[in-house]
């Protein structure tokens, strides 16, 4: 099972309920002779039952098992600034579960705090991207905290594993067959092992949860309205209501008409390549809709500089660096921008696919004036177009006539 490495008084770890973790309380108090106080936050996955998991805690062997409801803080600190910085990890990801890795990591250093425990542990594994993200953001805010992650250090594979629970009397809450490891939150569900591990598979259905097969989705489209207030998504067709249950909301009409799909090949941290599936419905449409409201109300420099700004936001908060001031620096630009990013947006969902087709802001830079292409009501300056061509092609025609004289 491992090497005793020393006795430790107490440890806080970050518990799901599920097999990893459940074995883990068994594992830390016998490899570790250690108290376990239990952490368990409910981000938004569909099965959070905070009071059955902290009974089965106890029940193991838990001196303590915290149990918090951290959808809001969730959406506020951390989604908010991924839909402001349009958070799309190479292009295709929304950092669902990267987001929770942070918030996990600061609940666990204050539970640590609050209860004397001078180590914290997590079921992330050796080459899996949460360690990274978990382990940086502990040492940030504690770095005398000793961190435990069981998974890097046990031997044993899954069989192994379940046979473990069994001989400990630890309820097994998966099949031995079952072919997939999940993860769920607000913002979205990634799926891994099993088929999905050979990249030129189809995934099949039963590793979807959130969406439904495009094929069998409603013949008739669906339209939905987001109205967004400096960035923030605030209204859904025209119903104000807060965060979590606005993504929500969102999340069910857009899984209803498959949209959300992703199959990714992936960029890890520790340098692997991996093939991703995740289910985003919320994330998608809103991903979408706010990108083209930015579109709509900021100056084309400003949209540019942003690009450059979302993306390096985005690379940090995969690779775990949530802690790295330029982080904060640039999630302060992606706020400060949003500014005029305010404003009614029109999402058509259909089989799989979810299209902006509409939007209105009163900072809207577009002039239907300046853009008509008929006569009667076009106010743009025709004739001055001949001089804006000629001084900026300029550069370009001097460069072209001195270097054909050189051939």
């Amino acid at each position: 099972m491992g090497k005793n490495p020393g006795k430790v008084d107490r440890i806080v770890l970050a518990y799901s309920g599920g097999l990893d973790t459940s074995v883990a309380v068994k594992w830390l108090q016998e490899e570790y002779s250690a108290e376990i106080v239990t952490l368990t936050l409910d981000v938004g996955q569909r099965d959070a039952d905070l009071e059955a998991v902290r009974e089965k805690a106890l029940r193991l062997g838990a001196v303590e098992a915290i149990c918090q409801d951290a959808k809001d803080e969730f959406f506020t600190h951390y989604v908010t600034p991924a839909i402001r910085a349009n958070a799309l990890y190479e292009g295709a990801y929304p950092v669902s579960t990267a987001l929770t890795r942070p918030l996990i990591s600061e609940h666990l250093v204050r539970a640590a705090h609050k209860f004397g425990a001078k180590a914290v542990s997590h079921g992330c594994t050796g080459k899996g991207n949460d360690q990274v993200r978990m382990d940086i953001t502990i040492r940030s805010l504690d770095p005398d905290l000793r961190i435990v992650a069981p998974a890097r250090e046990w031997s044993f594979g899954r069989t192994e594993e379940i046979e473990y629970a069994r001989k400990k009397g630890i309820p097994i809450p998966v099949r031995i067959k079952s072919p997939y490891s999940t993860d769920e939150n607000l913002w979205g569900r990634s799926v891994e092992c099993g088929v999905l591990e050979q990249p030129d598979r189809e995934p099949p259905a039963d590793a979807y949860a959130l969406t439904a097969d495009p094929r069998k989705a409603p013949d008739e489209p669906e339209y939905l309205r987001l109205d967004f207030d400096k960035g923030v998504p605030v209204r859904l067709n025209g119903k104000a209501m807060g965060g979590v249950k606005l993504v929500q909301a969102v999340a069910s009409v857009a899984g209803k008409h498959g949209v959300g799909r992703i199959d990714h090949i992936e960029n890890r941290v520790v340098g692997l390549k991996s093939r991703e599936i995740y289910e985003c419905p919320a994330a998608t449409v809103i991903l979408a809709a706010h990108s083209d409201l930015e579109k709509y109300v900021l100056t084309r420099r400003e949209r540019a500089f942003k690009e450059t700004a979302d993306r390096e936001w985005t690379n940090l908060v995969y690779g775990g660096l949530w802690s790295e001031p330029l982080r904060g620096s640039l999630q302060g630009l992606c706020e400060s921008l949003n500014g005029p990013v305010t404003g009614e947006v029109r999402v058509k969902l259909y089989k799989g696919h979810a299209s902006v087709v509409g939007r209105s802001s009163a900072n809207a830079l577009y002039d239907i004036a300046m853009a008509t292409y008929e006569k009667e009501k076009d106010i743009f300056d025709h004739a001055s177009a001949v001089g804006f061509i000629d001084l900026w092609g300029l550069e370009a025609r001097m460069a072209s006539r001195v270097r054909s004289r050189k051939h």
